[in-house]
């Protein structure tokens, strides 16, 4: 797989509060959001019910921003979107997922896989549990596994951008623009401002025929 290749999946499953090994020690030491220092997992009942994120009719509202044309403030709303999907409603569960991006972080993706495994077997409706163990399959060159899971995570939250543009690039490396472009033309109807995206389109639909060159 090509270097450029795994970056794109990275930045696409990343940016929403998954672990980039680039941004990840700033985060940590900041710490500000999933990569704050990573403690143990409180003695807890780990299947205990998990919420949904909260706030749902707030995740109407913010949709509905990003989606408005030409407007500015797109990134916030976004980082917004991906702090709230972030929330598991269990502290454990959200220690859990700490850890896992952390090892991502380190590039010790094996233990990244081993603490989202147990994450996503005790909170198995946490979409962002999958989101992160994909990540972690991807760069670990399993692309069978962070597939399936990227299944999971649209199964269980359909408007996430962030796994359809990586399911994306992994489909566009697997040589399949066609459904590549599918994916980001879902990925943009959700988030049309992000410029990765469109190039994205762009050079797809070139690539597939699907305008005139």
């Amino acid at each position: 797989m090509a270097a450029l290749q795994k970056l794109q999946l990275v930045v696409a499953l990343g940016w929403l509060g998954l672990a980039m090994p680039a941004a990840a020690p700033a985060l940590a030491e900041e710490g500000d959001g999933p990569l704050a220092p990573v403690l143990p997992v409180p003695e807890a009942d780990p299947g205990a019910a998990v919420a949904a994120p909260s706030d749902p009719g707030r995740l109407d509202e913010l949709f509905a921003e990003l989606a408005e044309p030409g407007r500015k403030d797109w990134e916030r709303v976004e980082t917004e979107i991906g702090k709230i999907w972030s929330r598991s409603g269990s502290p454990a569960m959200d220690l859990l997922l700490a850890r896992g991006n952390k090892a991502i972080a380190d590039e010790d993706y094996p233990t990244a896989v081993e603490h989202l495994s147990a994450l996503v077997d005790h909170a198995p409706d946490f979409a962002e549990g999958w989101n992160a163990r994909a990540t972690a399959y991807f760069l670990e060159g399993d692309f069978a596994l962070a597939m399936a899971d990227v299944e999971h995570v649209l199964a269980l939250n359909p408007r996430h951008f962030g796994a359809l543009t990586g399911l994306a690039s992994m489909l566009e490396a697997m040589d399949e623009p066609e459904q590549a472009l599918r994916a980001l033309h879902l990925a943009e109807k959700l988030n049309p401002h992000r410029p990765n995206i469109k190039d994205a389109i762009t050079r797809l639909e070139k690539e597939t025929g699907e305008v005139d060159l």
